[in-house]
């Protein structure tokens, strides 16, 4: 009871004019329906529980894009039958132009040049432009030191001196040899 009502009835009408969110009905529950705690607060969010399972799912979820998403670098294999290719290339130059064609590895990418009979020239022309090797690849010539260049020389006949090259990149490794005939083999 009220000090203004020997009834209450001033405390009824009182609690049915207060807005719905205010409380004025009772039982808890204010007017979306959320439980209210001690002192009358609504609880809303997310239980500690509950925000934990999503960070796990969302970690999952990560992990597999990640490991769904493809190298972009060129396998080192692929790497290998370019280069191969280009020396193929650079070989068939050296026939068709009567010039000897050089083609310089280092660790870093290779280049072409050719020879005009006074001075060596780059060739930089179609499919003899400098390359790169891709991120992480390391070139190492057979039977140098590591940091001397690769130089292949084909002559005007096609014959070269022997050489290899064995490009890797973590575990893999590929070789590319050139033989005394002037034959380019990936293994």
């Amino acid at each position: 009871m009220t000090p203004t009502s020997a009834t209450g009835r001033a405390e009824k009408s009182a609690a049915k004019a207060l807005p719905l969110e205010w409380g004025g009905l009772g039982g808890g529950e204010g007017r979306s329906g959320q439980k209210r705690g001690a002192g009358g607060v609504a609880r809303s969010g997310f239980t500690l529980v509950e925000l934990l399972m999503v960070v796990a799912i969302m970690g999952l979820a990560a992990s597999a894009v990640v490991l769904a998403v493809p190298d972009p670098r060129p396998p080192v294999g692929d790497e290998a039958e370019r280069f191969a290719a280009r020396l193929v290339r650079a070989r068939e130059e050296a026939l068709l132009t009567n010039r000897a064609v050089a083609v310089e590895a280092t660790a870093t990418g290779y280049a072409f040049a050719s020879f005009d009979g006074v001075q060596w020239s780059p060739l930089t022309e179609g499919p003899f432009g400098e390359e790169h090797w891709a991120e992480d690849t390391a070139a190492r010539p057979d039977g140098l030191p590591a940091d001397t260049p690769l130089r292949v020389v084909f002559d005007p006949t096609g014959v070269a001196d022997a050489a290899s090259l064995t490009l890797s990149r973590g575990p893999r490794a590929v070789t590319v040899a050139v033989d005394a005939a002037g034959e380019v083999r990936v293994k």
